[in-house]
């Protein structure tokens, strides 16, 4: 942009909100066109938040919305990607011209899709582990990890330890804990989940919880060692670590009166 007659120059841009996994925003400082790269935003974040080198591995920016999410690459300039976001939403989502014309995307921090799983648990920095175990927390409830009723009452239960403290008996019971089901149980099957119970006259939903919860480590657990252990507990589910995207599966048609052409279908890639 031209300024007055002193000369030329690019205004402030106003800082970006980047979204961290556990719902919280953190202004970030832009520069004018073509703005910073990944890299250095990430940098910068490490440094903001004072997280580990192995922050730098471990997690990645993503450009995401309700039609595409978008993992950067180092070299990629995130404001950049912004501005042509409607032609990435062309090319690679599913979406309506009428929903790609309202899509606005937000700069988000989450798990590097090609950070081994193995090297996950060998972490020790707390702050590191709790985003990790926030966005796995987050996807578990999206519905995006298959997991039977019995495993996701022991992640529940983990979570109930780290936001509620060590189980205590006669504070902790299942009344306290049925508001919180929502939050710590996937959604969706926790009135059907009760059903399934009832036929296989197994304890509901609450009652899972609320044992698992009292399962769950003391107080003389630290919560990296919690957030380890439901790290390693994902681990054991399909679709952890992986990216998803939508797609289609184009199928030829077979015969003459064989239907063919594209079919929607959810995918995830593999870390």
């Amino acid at each position: 942009m031209r300024g007055g007659p002193g000369g030329s120059h690019n205004p402030p841009l106003p800082p970006a909100l980047l979204y961290l996994p556990d719902g919280s925003a953190l202004p970030l400082p832009l520069e004018p066109p073509p703005g910073p790269t990944a890299a250095e935003l990430l940098r910068r974040l490490q440094g903001a938040l004072r997280l580990p080198p192995a922050a730098g591995d471990a997690l990645a920016l993503w450009l995401g919305s309700e039609l595409l999410e978008v993992q950067l690459k180092p070299r990629h300039r995130p404001l950049r990607l912004v501005r042509h976001w409607p032609e990435l939403l062309l090319r690679f989502s599913l979406g309506s011209p009428a929903a790609i014309a309202q899509d606005e995307p937000c700069l988000q921090l989450r798990r590097n899709v090609f950070f081994p799983k193995s090297r996950e648990l060998e972490l020790q920095e707390e702050e590191l582990l709790r985003l990790l175990y926030e966005e796995a927390r987050e996807q578990l409830q999206a519905g995006r990890y298959p997991v039977d009723p019995p495993e996701a009452a022991e992640l529940g239960g983990l979570s109930c330890r780290l936001r509620l403290g060590p189980f205590e008996p006669g504070r902790h019971t299942e009344l306290s804990l049925r508001p919180m089901l929502g939050e710590l149980l996937p959604p969706g099957p926790p009135a059907r989940w009760g059903a399934l119970f009832r036929r296989s006259r197994e304890p509901g939903p609450s009652q899972r919880l609320l044992e698992a919860f009292a399962r769950a480590p003391g107080p003389e657990a630290p919560p990296a060692g919690l957030y380890r252990d439901f790290l390693r507990r994902c681990h054991a589910l399909p679709g952890y670590g992986c990216a998803f995207f939508p797609g289609a599966i184009e199928r030829p048609s077979g015969g003459l009166l064989g239907r063919g052409g594209l079919r929607p279908q959810n995918r995830l890639s593999p870390e």
